[in-house]
């Protein structure tokens, strides 16, 4: 009688040892902070934008930065400010005198890996400019349309405390990100690896340690792959399900558009490969609709004077919801 072996109808051996080793290099400059890498890492194998929100100091633009130059790619980036213009940003027309003609000047926007640091602090008609080039991954200026190199994959940071000074992002664009991260403070023991490290270091910056494992061709190859991930009938049922809920929820005044339903399928898939797998589990889809929920649901006035967070709201829906098996 043949043993029932599972086989892995995917070779996921080198996406797994490229996300090995990305984590390695990252590692060698940041303490903790495992969830945040992850989510980037399933974020651009799953060809979506980031969002990530946190105090100052939680080392949100350094990982950002880690993982651009883990990746051997075009990197960027833009310091949001409030006097920011759309066209130093997208790029503009110029007028060349020696041939009598306009010509284009790209914007630091033209890249693959696109560090957009502090994006609330910039006006709507800034943040406005980024919605083409986040969906359609192209920019059309003066009638002309100029398309992105793949990989694009935008990663913003911003504050969630301080206020002044700063202009919220309007749900168009918040929905156009895949991922919201949260990050935390690190553990206690984690601060102690943190300043054992730094003066360890001797005042040497530690980014000149972390080296390109991983290249363009690469990823385009890896996100071919997690697009192949066997996902049941029922998880998509479970998706659609979860999507149904944050609409018809009243602790919600909006809910959750089908762009999130093909976030959380998507990012579900990639979490799943980078996790070694070839098929989807109801585990993965919990995990992701978090990230993926939290900025794209909004709160009854009520709701908000409580003191509920949408990602109370989001647990309290997933957890009422049965999961297939």
């Amino acid at each position: 009688m043949e043993e029932n072996v599972f086989q892995s109808r995917l070779d996921l051996k080198a996406l797994s040892e490229s996300v090995h080793n990305i984590r390695e290099e990252i590692g060698k400059v940041i303490v903790g902070q495992e969830q945040m890498v992850n989510l980037i890492i399933t974020a651009i194998l799953a060809d979506g934008h980031v969002l990530i929100e946190g105090v100052p100091g939680v080392a949100k633009t350094l990982t950002a930065k880690l993982v651009s130059k883990a990746i051997s790619v075009k990197f960027s980036r833009i310091q949001f400010t409030p006097d920011l213009m759309p066209s130093d940003v997208l790029g503009t027309s110029v007028f060349n005198v020696k041939n009598s003609a306009f010509e284009f000047k790209a914007g630091p926007i033209f890249s693959n890996i696109v560090l957009i640091d502090e994006i609330n602090r910039a006006p709507a008609k800034t943040q406005a400019a980024l919605f083409e080039v986040m969906e359609e991954r192209q920019i059309t200026i003066d009638g002309n349309t100029h398309v992105m190199e793949p990989p694009y994959i935008v990663l913003a940071t911003q504050n969630p405390i301080e206020q002044e000074g700063t202009y919220r992002l309007p749900e168009a664009q918040l929905d156009r990100f895949l991922f919201k991260i949260q990050v935390t403070y690190p553990s206690f023991e984690q601060e102690v690896s943190i300043i054992a490290g730094h003066h360890a270091r001797k005042g040497v910056a530690p980014i000149g340690d972390v080296k390109a494992v991983l290249n363009a061709g690469e990823i385009g190859t890896y996100r071919q792959q997690v697009q192949q991930l066997h996902v049941e009938e029922n998880l998509l049922r479970y998706i659609a399900h979860i999507i149904h809920e944050t609409r018809n929820s009243p602790a919600l005044f909006l809910g959750a558009s089908p762009r999130a339903s093909v976030a959380i399928l998507n990012g579900s898939k990639a979490f799943a490969a980078v996790n070694g797998r070839d098929f989807v589990t109801p585990e993965d889809i919990k995990f992701i609709a978090l990230p993926v929920l939290r900025h794209r649901v909004m709160l009854t006035p009520d709701k908000e004077m409580e003191g509920v967070t949408t990602d109370d709201v989001v647990k309290q829906i997933i957890d009422k919801i049965e999961v297939p098996r």
